[in-house]
């Protein structure tokens, strides 16, 4: 089972992040899993979250009691959500908006410019995608089969190749060694 936390600012596709991975996980990966969200009263702009529960058995417990892996796009997410990360937990971070402060010895650290990334493929609006992939080459909890088919599934047609590519970048970026 993996307690997974996303986190960044409204209007980054945190929450549609977490609807992906879980629609990746359960529906094509035939995994369960949970997901629940929050948002602050500011909506676009302010800290918001998703958290997932995957496993490959039942979930009894369906909402994050202490991550396992923390995936983070703003440094105020990462201010507010990193002290609730596991000890031996993975960081996964938007290496150009997220600086991180006091480094915990356990915690594998990955980074990726993924808002750069996106803005090299024409729009920052899908820089999640491009953490999506990314997310999926270092958990491998999903596989890429199944997210690529939870992106396509996710996304309106016309963006459907666009956001893709997103995928495909970020899991190369993994893939590569970062």
């Amino acid at each position: 089972m993996a307690e997974i936390r996303f986190a960044g600012y409204g209007g980054q596709g945190i929450i549609r992040s977490g609807i992906i991975v879980g629609k990746g996980a359960s529906i094509f990966d035939n995994k369960f899993a949970t997901m629940s969200q929050a948002f602050g009263p500011e909506a676009r702009g302010g800290a918001c979250s998703s958290q997932l529960v995957i496993s490959e058995n039942k979930i009894l417990y369906p909402y994050v009691t202490r991550p396992d892996i923390f995936v983070v796009m703003s440094q105020e997410a990462y201010e507010k959500f990193e002290p609730e990360l596991k000890e031996d937990g993975l960081l996964l971070y938007d290496s150009d908006l997220v600086k991180l402060k006091k480094k915990r010895e356990k915690i594998k650290l990955y980074p990726i410019p993924a808002t750069r990334f996106a803005e090299e493929l024409g729009n920052r609006i899908i820089a999640n995608v491009v953490m999506l992939g990314f997310f999926t080459a270092v958990t491998k909890l999903v596989s890429k089969e199944g997210m690529e088919k939870a992106v396509a599934d996710s996304v309106p047609p016309r963006f459907k190749e666009l956001n893709l590519k997103a995928f495909n970048k970020g899991f190369q970026h993994a893939q590569d060694g970062n």
